[in-house]
């Protein structure tokens, strides 16, 4: 207590250059737990945008068309049909849910308010495979696709349109100038991290779009994609190679034929995107983590010239009984004194950074326990570093060479 005591009074005894000196290391310290957060944020943004699309989710879709020479856009061919998603369904192990999907774009009317948003056709499967949920009423049944049903689901971009603060259930809406009852709606979702409006689309029977609203290609059951889910992450490999032999089996293909269709398995996507928006993390925490270095020299020349300045005193320390390592002891404590204090205020620094980013400029940050951990570590580790060398050369000096310093 008594060195803690006599460092804080020679650090006390020069406030000015105490606190130039701890400038490197609160400047270090906050840029450390600003860019770390900021990665977080970005890395957990990416995660969250992605969840959107469903946990364990391979996308099928089918190849583009091959019209002399000239290859079509991706998924604008025909060849996935409502029977290849009931034929997964039920001849594969390792699949837990598949939900096929049509889409269009249209004007929907209700009484004299109109909005145009985005048709979705498919089953029951796709509120848990694209991780949805109601926040009201119900959604249609096997017997509604069965059948056709004019029944839909809306989200609430479409709810807050059409009915303003209106209870939609039961309510009729035309889309295309067929009559659809509305028999849920959706929870919002919000914007995903492109801006998109996740909650701005109606849910229909995919029998009912095939039939009614959504029309492409030669085929009438055709689909736009497959959502197929597997049961777990370990599954997502196994689960590829069965879509791939049941749609290979089904479309007739030989061993010659390419593929009629993609798969994309959205798991690997996520873990590269969340992986490069980590890599981001630490390059962005290891650039910030430069000024702590630049902190830490700082400190090592302000020790030195402390040492030069104190040389009687550390002669007359040792002439009474104090020994090199009680010398050593002192600028050490002197020197992660300064660090510590400069690595508290730079944590407050950070953090309250952090805070004004993501108010201002809506960048979603994420302040973590481990990077403030790792910032005071460091800072301390920068003022033993850096300190030891003035400690070691003061307590070198020859005391009569100390004592007659002027």
């Amino acid at each position: 207590m008594e060195i803690i005591k006599t460092a804080l009074r020679s650090l006390m005894g020069n406030r000015t250059r105490s606190i130039l000196t701890m400038l490197g290391i609160i400047i270090g310290v906050g840029a450390v737990i600003t860019m770390v957060a900021i990665g977080r944020g970005a890395s957990q943004q990416v995660e969250g945008f992605m969840s959107g699309f469903g946990a364990n989710l391979v996308i099928v879709m089918p190849a583009p068309p091959n019209t002399t020479g000239a290859r079509g856009a991706a998924g604008s061919g025909d060849s996935l049909t409502l029977e290849d998603a009931n034929a997964i369904a039920s001849e594969s192990f390792s699949i837990e849910r598949v939900a096929p999907e049509v889409n269009a774009t249209t004007q929907v009317i209700y009484g004299n308010t109109n909005w145009n948003t985005s048709i979705l056709g498919s089953t029951e499967n796709i509120l848990p495979v694209r991780t949805w949920e109601l926040a009201s009423g119900i959604c249609f049944t096997e017997s509604d696709i069965r059948s056709a049903a004019k029944v839909c689901v809306i989200g609430q971009t479409v709810a807050k349109e059409l009915f303003g603060y209106s209870d939609p259930l039961d309510a009729n809406i035309r889309i295309r100038n067929i009559p659809f009852r509305v028999i849920g709606v959706m929870k919002a979702k919000g914007a995903n991290s492109w801006g998109q409006d996740q909650d701005d689309f109606i849910l229909v029977p995919v029998t009912t779009a095939q039939r009614r609203l959504v029309r492409f290609g030669t085929k009438v059951n055709a689909i736009r994609r497959l959502n197929v889910q597997a049961k777990d992450r370990d599954s997502v490999d196994t689960a590829k190679e069965e879509v791939r032999s049941i749609l290979r089996q089904r479309h007739r293909l030989t061993e010659e034929d390419n593929d009629d269709f993609d798969i994309r398995d959205l798991t690997q996507a996520m873990e590269n995107a969340a992986s490069t928006a980590n890599v981001m993390s630490l390059l962005l925490g290891a650039v910030a983590s430069i000024s702590l270095l630049v902190g830490g020299i700082g400190i090592m020349n302000i020790m030195l010239v402390s040492v030069s300045e104190r040389t009687r005193e550390i002669g007359i320390r040792m002439s009474v009984g104090a020994r090199p390592s009680n010398i050593r002891v002192q600028f050490l404590t002197e020197a992660v004194t300064l660090s510590l204090l400069g690595g508290a205020i730079g944590i407050s620094s950070g953090v309250g950074i952090s805070k004004i980013i993501t108010e201002f400029l809506s960048w979603p940050t994420v302040i973590s326990s481990e990077s403030i951990i790792i910032a005071v570590g460091f800072s301390a580790l920068v003022g033993i570093f850096f300190g030891f060398w003035p400690a070691w050369k003061a307590s070198n000096l020859d005391p009569i060479d100390a004592l007659r310093m002027e």
